[in-house]
């Protein structure tokens, strides 16, 4: 259950970052998302020293996911920026995109795995049918809101694990660029998701989380403040069963933002 639940560190300050990290791995996270040009390496490397130095975690226990931006895409560029990721502290990394690189770095023992992000079931047919090193993950926005029955049932036909981003909605992202009647703002109000929250004496955020967790789905909330982060380790409870989670399935299963393919 460790690695199901992740710490997703886009956009948050470098000063409060590293506490967060560090009270992240207190309360139980094994797994940190982060990315190039999130230009928080250092801060995450410097937290995931201090808890070794304190003997709260080994460097095998962790899983540190970081991507590339899409100028590095050359098999140098990767070289190069490995290097610097290692320079940071953060020392072994899950990789996202660039196919022949990615394998290169897997085949020398650099990284413990490969995966993408953000592709379509139809690219990963693709991907698979030319790699090979198959993706170990694919990181994808999911939620009620965008709710990917297809890419959950394909990836575990493929042994391919996947992480939601974005599990409480996609609040960040102009309005203009959403359609139909639902607020992408207010997912954590749903009245289905608050309901089932009243019922369990659980918070919005908490049932959300339980939902992907329950799925098989690995999740990446984000939250600078430790007793949020502790707060999310709590949806490991069984007190969301899997009849309340089925009804948040059911109540978003044809959202109009549903992807048909």
């Amino acid at each position: 259950m460790s690695s199901k639940l992740s710490l997703q560190s886009a956009h948050l300050p470098p000063t409060p970052l590293q506490g967060a990290v560090e009270a992240a791995i207190a309360a139980g996270y094994r797994h940190i998302d982060t990315a190039h040009s999130y230009k928080n390496e250092v801060e995450i490397g410097k937290a995931l020293i201090s808890k070794m130095k304190q003997g709260i975690i080994r460097r095998e226990d962790m899983f540190i996911v970081s991507k590339l931006w899409c100028t590095f895409h050359a098999p140098e560029d990767i070289t190069w920026w490995f290097d610097h990721m290692k320079l940071s502290g953060c020392l072994f990394f899950m990789l996202l995109l660039c196919l022949q690189g990615m394998e290169a770095l897997k085949a020398s023992g650099k990284v413990k795995s490969i995966g993408v992000s953000n592709f379509s079931i139809l690219q990963l047919e693709r991907l698979l049918a030319l790699c090979r090193v198959p993706p170990a993950v694919h990181q994808v926005e999911l939620h009620p809101y965008l709710v990917q029955s297809d890419m959950i049932s394909f990836c575990k036909s493929k042994n391919i694990a996947l992480t939601a981003y974005s599990p409480f909605g996609s609040p960040a992202r102009p309005p203009e660029l959403f359609r139909g009647d639902t607020d992408p703002k207010k997912l954590l109000e749903d009245p289905v998701v608050a309901e089932i929250a009243k019922k369990h004496r659980r918070s919005p955020a908490q049932v959300l989380l339980r939902y992907h967790v329950q799925q098989g789905v690995s999740v990446i909330p984000k939250s600078d403040k430790p007793f949020e982060g502790a707060c999310n380790w709590h949806a490991d409870s069984r007190n969301v069963n899997q009849s309340c989670c089925s009804c948040i399935e059911c109540s978003f299963l044809y959202h109009k933002r549903s992807p048909k393919v």
